[in-house]
């Protein structure tokens, strides 16, 4: 039995719902073909070595299968009608693959190690959600305390100067009331005083 390794570069935007459409079909392909699947391999996204279809990066996957060849055609033909495929390779793994079941075992392995490092990725990039949401609510939240403060200092500050515009204006009427009043005093004293400079005044003529 041979072993054969198909890489192929799907479109970098292609939900996971999509690239696990295509994994789907391509199974299904295998199956038809008689082909012992062992495991398919996801690459993650990747810089592309050139541009293809404008496209500068995309999504890796390797599908590994035991065969004697004939299922290769149909695989790629797949493979090539699915317009979301940028590229594929079939290359020959192993001429002879001695123990079928004993591959098949590592293969399995192989496939579950890397089910769990998906799922704790996946974990992390929720942890990692949630602690940017956290962080930007935080902010909001201290950006919003921040408007407050501010807003009841501009507050204070135009409540103060209205209080001394008041105080001013208070003063600047007082002040002139102020003067009349002593002016007005001061013309009463000058005139209660004038009878009596005149009375000393004919006095002194008298006596002269």
């Amino acid at each position: 039995m041979r072993e054969y390794e198909t890489t192929f570069i799907v479109q970098p935007e292609i939900s996971d719902e999509g690239s696990q459409a295509i994994l789907t079909k391509l199974d299904a392909s295998l199956g038809s073909g008689g082909a012992d699947r062992l495991m398919c391999e996801d690459h993650g996204k990747r810089k592309l070595a050139y541009e293809i279809r404008k496209f500068h990066k995309g999504h890796y996957y390797t599908l590994q299968f035991l065969n004697d060849g004939s299922v290769v055609p149909d695989l790629e033909r797949v493979l090539r009608l699915d317009e979301s495929v940028l590229r594929f390779l079939t290359i020959l793994a192993d001429d002879d693959v001695a123990d079928v079941d004993a591959r098949k075992a590592v293969a399995a392995e192989a496939e579950a190690e890397q089910a769990k490092r998906a799922e704790e990725r996946v974990a992390r990039e929720v942890e990692e959600a949630e602690a940017r949401r956290v962080a930007e609510e935080a902010e909001r939240v201290a950006a919003a305390e921040a408007a407050a403060t501010a807003e009841a200092a501009a507050q204070a500050s135009a409540a103060a100067e209205a209080a001394n515009a008041t105080d001013a204006t208070a003063e600047a009427t007082e002040a002139p009331k102020a003067t009349e009043a002593t002016e007005a005093t001061e013309a009463a004293a000058s005139t209660e005083a004038a009878p009596a400079q005149e009375a000393a005044a004919a006095g002194e003529e008298k006596t002269s």
